[in-house]
């Protein structure tokens, strides 16, 4: 535990005398350590040690918020009291009682990074960084990353909650860079989890970083994407980045509370194909989005927010969940001790179906593969969105045809969920940070191998007909 109990319930009471009705304490201590290899060297090695406390009070729906880097009780009562003015209520002296509620479970950490010397971690890196420069002459620039983090919390709020925990994260990212002179392309590939050092047990950087150079010298190659309407197969392992933003980010209670979100108002009612479900699972073991606890010290979830097409449940946590006499569902989370938490995905993917990926290429005469997908823009409000395809392929008769680039998705969420056909027995899981309202907090998402029957392909014309 950062602070003694005792001290927790001096800061807490500090925090109502001057009136609200609730009042937390998140304090955090947080390792790091960051290693950047670009340009054929190592151009950074950090390691850092930070660590505060945020403190919230709430009188009704309104929220004071404050934060301290320094975590003597004489300078965290002062916070609070300078915090809890600012309910502008009636003052009340509360007596807490602490009790801690149970884990959900274990995520067993084999061996914590922080037992790694600094220089087996710099050796890997560097041994990437050559592995994606070998496989061909044209890959230009290489920038591969590593990181780890150490999160020790300790949460505690007036209604009695305490909670310790500690969250131990590895991430692990190559980016290569092809040029044939005329034409640029890059390639990525990320691996991490909730989990320490044994993530290379399963992963081998060498090979992310190979796959990473092949992918950019292959789209280097690939011819450009035709437009227009078509087919598009998305295989499982592009990740769930359009369920995560077309989809995920409407289902945050916030939004939907604000009116922002295209999904207000519509629960018991059917948004999507009856061959989809949307989960949101901070339990999963070693997935990067996981957690025991949120931020709010509420135990990890699976909450099922669409099921067969039908819409079941946003995401809450404790301040919009109050708000309609609900319980938080595990999503209240923060970037920091800096930041107050909101309502944020953990793991969230569309469930497996029951066709095989193969089976689905076979049956769709033509239209586009979609292996990897890039960055994009998304409005949650009516949920139109813009995707860019890392890696995309033409599908020809029922086969995988050549690799195309330039390609671009646009569309509707909420439309492209309704008349999805065919949902495949995969699951594939990418991992990234998520941002919003300022913030970034880890997350993971999948789906399974989808058809959407038409989608609006943007491609681009191609140089030697006069582009």
């Amino acid at each position: 535990m950062i602070l003694a109990a005792a001290d927790l319930k001096a800061v807490l009471q500090a925090a109502l005398q001057e009136g609200g009705d609730f009042a937390e304490i998140f304090l955090e201590r947080r390792r790091t350590t960051s290693i950047v290899c670009e340009d054929n060297k190592i151009e950074r090695v950090v390691s850092g040690l930070d660590q505060g406390a945020g403190i919230r009070v709430l009188m009704g729906d309104n929220t004071a918020y404050g934060y301290s880097n320094d975590l003597s009780r004489e300078s965290l009562v002062a916070t609070a009291a300078l915090v809890g003015k600012a309910a502008k209520s009636k003052p009340q002296t509360k007596e807490i009682s602490f009790t801690s509620p149970p884990s959900p479970g274990e995520f067993v950490i084999k061996k914590r990074p922080d037992q790694v010397p600094v220089e087996e971690k710099v050796s890997l890196v560097q041994r990437a960084n050559d592995a994606a420069r070998a496989v061909d002459e044209r890959v230009v620039q290489v920038t591969v990353g590593y990181g780890d983090v150490i999160q020790e919390v300790t949460i505690a709020n007036s209604e009695g909650l305490l909670v310790d925990d500690e969250r131990v994260r590895v991430r692990f990212v190559v980016n290569a860079v092809a040029s044939d002179g005329k034409n640029i392309q890059t390639g990525f590939e990320s691996a991490g989890g909730h989990l320490g050092w044994e993530l290379f047990e399963d992963v081998d950087p060498e090979e992310q970083a190979r796959r990473a150079a092949r992918r950019a010298v292959m789209m280097l190659e690939a011819k450009p994407a035709p437009a227009g309407k078509m087919t598009v197969v998305m295989a499982g392992e592009a990740g769930g980045t359009m369920i995560h933003e077309a989809c995920g980010h409407g289902l945050e209670a916030d939004l939907v509370q604000k009116q922002l979100s295209v999904y207000a108002g519509k629960l018991g009612q059917k948004v999507a194909s009856e061959l989809i479900t949307v989960i949101d699972d901070g339990t999963i073991p070693g997935k990067y989005g996981s957690l025991r606890f949120d931020d709010e010290g509420t135990p990890g979830q699976k909450n099922v927010l669409i099921e067969n097409g039908i819409l079941k449940a946003y995401m809450y946590d404790y301040l919009t969940a109050r708000k309609e006499g609900r319980r938080s569902t595990g999503n209240g989370r923060r970037q920091s001790y800096q930041d107050r938490p909101i309502p944020r995905m953990t793991n969230t993917y569309i469930a497996p179906g029951k066709d095989s990926p193969e089976s689905i290429l076979k049956d769709t005469p033509s239209g586009l593969l979609v292996k990897r997908m890039g960055g994009g823009q998304v409005n949650t409000t009516n949920g139109d969105f813009v995707f860019d395809v890392a890696e995309g392929y033409l599908i020809q008769d029922g086969k995988i045809g050549p690799a195309v680039r330039g390609a671009t998705l646009t569309g509707n969420g909420p439309e492209v969920l309704k008349i999805i056909d065919r949902v495949g027995n995969d699951l594939g899981f990418a991992l990234g940070t998520c941002g919003k309202d300022g913030q970034g907090v880890p997350v993971g998402d999948a789906q399974p191998t989808i058809r959407i029957p038409e989608m609006v392909v943007g491609g681009i014309l191609d140089e030697e007909d006069g582009a």
